[in-house]
């Protein structure tokens, strides 16, 4: 389930179009991690490497990476607020 959700800076969602571009320039694992939130919104660190297959390490490289081109966004998760849980900014 693919949600759409302003940023936390409550800047707009961006455009498919906006999005496809700056996803492009990224590393595959950035790639797969984005894939998997656009299926399974929002996910902390732990869930998108269960999801993805990757290691943690590689999904905490591809989230910063999303993030530095404002892909991602963040919050604490209502659950445990210890976690952070990930969403797509489309």
């Amino acid at each position: 389930m693919s949600t759409s959700t302003a940023d936390v800076d409550g800047n707009d969602p961006l455009s498919k179009t906006e999005y496809r571009d700056r996803l492009r320039e990224l590393p595959p694992s950035a790639k797969l991690v984005a894939k998997v939130l656009e299926g399974e919104a929002p996910l902390s660190q732990g869930q998108l490497a269960d999801e993805s297959l990757l290691p943690d390490r590689t999904v905490r490289y591809a989230l910063n990476r999303l993030e530095e081109c404002e892909l991602v966004g963040s919050r604490y998760s209502f659950k445990d607020a210890r976690k952070q849980v990930y969403f797509l900014n489309t």
